[in-house]
């Protein structure tokens, strides 16, 4: 049975911080916009700060719709759902409000040494209204992990914009924005939304300097269910030519011995 609360329930806190995944929703004003949901994930991304705030760490992708709608209007949910245990669905209406990367309010939340490699800015929720309800229709899933192909793409571009501001003063000019850099991708990526709203403003431009991130060595698993792949080294290799090899030895000196006839 669905019921609504003007605030986050104190019962529902531990469950939002075990949940590996949230939707968010948003829309321009405009009656022909685009309305976007983004699925969002990254464990420790999502933070509740109290029963009518909550805030998310969002990171560098291609798109910038709900940086732009928030920017716009203010207006954002925020879902979430089981997929163990009992079935749940709990939704989070609010008033959203954008903190890029460089700016005191970002800083304060994200110090560098704690921030994820490719965040561009936080969003923050007021939360106004809250609704839980069944989630009957929501399916058993397991989780098998985090994807580490965005943290590898952001983590390239960042180590770009460090190389390439190590040797320079940038209390006296502006960062360089190599052509690979997280800054120039905010920049000419992040800009505007699909409907051609402002996205991101000030980071791009910003002289804050990034740490030094850790290198992301595992590689994702990609494989659909079911897939088989066969992995051949160079050992299997020689002895699969040997074989071959011996085959057609063998069917040669048979032809050659064989009286004729047969």
């Amino acid at each position: 049975m669905v019921k609504y609360y003007d605030s986050i329930p104190e019962f529902l806190f531990p469950w939002i911080d075990k949940q590996k995944i949230f939707w968010v929703a948003t829309a321009p004003l405009t009656g022909d916009g685009l309305i976007n949901v983004s699925p969002k994930g990254m464990t420790g991304s999502f933070h509740v700060v109290n029963a009518n705030k909550v805030w998310y760490e969002d990171l560098t992708g291609s798109g910038i719709e709900t940086v732009a709608h928030v920017r716009e209007n203010g207006r954002i949910t925020i879902l979430f759902h089981a997929f163990e245990g009992p079935p749940r669905i709990l939704r989070l209406y609010g008033k959203g409000t954008v903190h890029e990367f460089g700016t005191p309010e970002y800083d304060a939340l994200l110090p560098l040494e704690k921030r994820k490699v490719g965040s561009r800015s936080i969003i923050m929720l007021d939360v106004f209204k809250v609704g839980t309800s069944c989630g009957y229709a929501v399916p058993f899933m397991e989780y098998k992990g985090e994807r580490n192909r965005l943290l590898v793409h952001n983590y390239n571009l960042e180590v770009a914009d460090i190389a390439a501001e190590a040797a320079l003063d940038l209390t006296e000019r502006e960062p360089p924005r190599p052509i690979t850099g997280l800054k120039r991708y905010w920049h000419f990526r992040n800009a505007v939304s699909l409907d051609g709203l402002p996205g991101m403003l000030l980071a791009h431009g910003s002289k804050h300097l990034f740490a030094t991130p850790q290198p992301i060595v595992k590689k994702d698993d990609e494989r659909e269910k079911g897939q088989l792949v066969l992995r051949v080294g160079a050992g299997e290799l020689k002895l699969v030519a040997a074989f071959l090899t011996g085959v057609m030895l063998t069917a040669s000196y048979v032809k050659l011995i064989k009286p004729r006839g047969w």
